[in-house]
């Protein structure tokens, strides 16, 4: 067997798209690790165990055990605005977490990769390159570049990866900014969409295709890795329900302003792609590329997509609060 491999935050959407494509062929030994006490699915030739990140001593016991290579870290407190209100806790999770298990890997000298996000600019001048100055508008992003920092000093190979606007489908996972979308057009409800925050929105399956072409081409440092097309969150769920075959006169368009979210959104972001595309190999899917197969996906596993709350700019007609994007 070849490189072993420990995926921290597995249970989550992209930890079980990378799982999928280190399974594919035998070169490497994966593990894999989640706070949750079993795996949301059964895996054939792989390991399991809970850990919590932020404890010091389960991560620890769980590198020690595993004796990873490489260590994929896709776990992290994501929810904006509830970041932005338990500060203590973000902290603790994006940045201790990631302090716990830089400790943990010098025993082995394992490589480190890391997914971040592009809330480490302010969305003021995107898109953004690679080597473009943060500037973080809210604590979540604030978490995210000092997580950075914190690999960047810490000697250890290692290898950022920033993305945004993460979609997707697989078993068990928290929804998402197109599931919550395709939930309520599903269900006839009218949903108010930013029109002016722009990105690109990712098929989990092109950023775990990213992180496969970063390990085996031992690639370091930091890539954007992105859908192709930098559009407003209102056109990509316009596009979405295009492909569905939704009604898009269900999709409101309404500013940052007025959805009076807790924390402060970049606006002119989106993330600059050419140098995975040139050094990695990798060709990010248009929006209708992207979202067709997510519909086909779906279609396969006739699963009900999960009951959420609504995302960060967006709501529906039934609900007022909002919750993670």
């Amino acid at each position: 067997m070849g490189k072993r491999v420990l995926i921290v935050g597995s249970n989550g959407l992209l930890g079980q798209k990378v799982t999928d494509l280190l399974l594919r062929g035998s070169a490497y030994t994966v593990s894999l690790a989640s706070k949750a006490e079993k795996p949301i699915r059964e895996v054939g030739a792989t390991q399991y165990m809970a850990m919590d990140i932020t404890s010091r001593k389960d991560v620890k016991h769980v590198i020690f055990l595993c004796e990873p290579d490489i260590i994929i870290n896709a776990a992290a407190m994501t929810n904006v605005d509830a970041c932005e209100k338990e500060r203590e806790l973000a902290w603790r999770i994006n940045v201790g977490g990631v302090q716990n298990i830089i400790e943990a890997a010098r025993k082995n000298d394992a490589e480190i990769v890391h997914i971040s996000t592009d809330y480490v600019f302010n969305g003021k001048a995107g898109p953004y390159e690679e080597n473009e100055q943060p500037d973080p508008l809210n604590y979540y992003g604030r978490s995210k570049l000092a997580s950075e920092n914190e690999l960047r000093t810490s000697g250890l190979n290692h290898c950022i990866i920033r993305t945004m606007v993460l979609y997707g489908f697989a078993q068990g996972v928290k929804s998402n900014f197109a599931l919550w979308l395709i939930q309520n057009l599903e269900k006839k409800l009218a949903v108010r969409v930013v029109n002016d925050q722009y990105g690109n929105p990712t098929l989990a399956d092109d950023l775990a295709h990213g992180i496969m072409s970063a390990l085996e081409l031992g690639r370091s440092g930091i890539y954007n890795i992105a859908g192709r097309e930098i559009i407003s969150r209102h056109e990509f769920a316009v596009r979405l329900a295009e492909v569905f075959g939704f009604d898009s006169a269900l999709i409101i368009p309404v500013k940052t302003s007025d959805v009076r979210q807790p924390a402060a959104r970049p606006l002119k972001s989106g993330l600059i792609t050419l140098k995975a595309e040139v050094e990695l190999g990798i060709k990010p899917s248009t929006v209708e590329q992207g979202v067709t197969v997510l519909k086909s996906q779906m279609s396969r596993n006739a699963k009900k997509v999960p009951d959420s709350a609504p995302v960060p700019g967006s709501s529906s007609s039934r609900k007022s609060s909002l919750g993670k994007y």
